[in-house]
């Protein structure tokens, strides 16, 4: 083994050329990178993040705001449906009430199951 790792070093010098080994450290020393810059970075991303939070807490908003909207139109469309029941009711003494939005007994003022 021995003899081998002797020989070794003179058979790379006899085929590299012993001038190629002194000139590898240079050729490292000379080695320059290119980056090449997508807009990808820290500033990029925090803006990014920053228009997603804001996206976020705004359809939050929005769907509060829906909600409560659609409440109020099924409370609307509910009286009505029911006005229309009270109306066609065969009690005689139902009527509607449209500050209370539900159907009253014109003798006691309960309210009346259409």
């Amino acid at each position: 083994m021995k003899k081998i790792s002797g020989i070794l070093p003179v058979l790379l010098c006899a085929v590299m050329g012993c001038g190629t080994l002194a000139a590898i450290p240079a050729a490292r020393a000379a080695t320059q990178h290119i980056v090449i810059d997508n807009g990808d970075n820290a500033l990029t991303k925090e803006e990014a993040r920053e228009r997603q939070q804001q996206w976020d807490e705004t359809r939050s908003l929005r769907h509060k705001v829906n909600r409560r909207v659609e409440k109020e139109f099924d409370k609307a469309d509910n009286a009505f449906d029911t006005r229309d029941k009270c109306e066609q009711s065969a009690n005689l003494n139902a009527y509607w009430e449209p500050n209370t939005l539900r159907c009253l007994d014109r003798r006691t003022g309960r309210p009346v199951t259409p």
